[in-house]
């Protein structure tokens, strides 16, 4: 199921409902922020993972993507507690990490935007992986 989402500096729309932003970084200006991108519904788990302050070292948890666009993705994670505002994303099975920057959490639920977008080639394995079983997603 696919469905558009227009990104502006701050509002976000999950499940068609317009709500105001959670953090500060989604107020930042940016045209990647207010670019229109398609967005997919997928499943595949995914890893999170954060410089600790001082680095003074990295952190990882795991999370179950819902939803992932070329400017961003949708995901819930088992605990929010000590995740920064900005982190790595690694999709199972893919070997690049993908910059965030965190505009909603509201208790396990999380949406980020991209630092950069995704190749759009990219963003369609991601996605028809969902349609295959037992298949290797093509790593990167």
């Amino acid at each position: 199921m696919r469905q558009m989402w227009i990104h502006r500096p701050g509002h976000i729309a999950i499940e068609g409902v317009t709500m105001q932003n959670s953090t500060m970084y989604s107020v930042v200006s940016s045209k990647l922020y207010e670019q229109r991108f398609e967005r997919f519904k997928i499943g595949q788990a995914g890893t999170l993972m954060a410089v600790k302050p001082g680095l003074g070292g990295v952190s990882t948890r795991t999370c179950k993507m819902t939803e992932i666009s070329r400017g961003g993705a949708s995901f819930v994670v088992n605990t929010t507690i000590g995740l920064p505002q900005h982190y790595y994303l690694t999709i199972v099975g893919t070997k690049k990490r993908i910059g965030c920057a965190e505009v909603y959490r509201r208790d396990n639920r999380i949406q980020v935007h991209f630092i950069k977008p995704i190749d759009e080639e990219f963003l369609h394995q991601i996605v028809r992986y969902e349609f295959f079983t037992g298949g290797e997603l093509k790593k990167h």
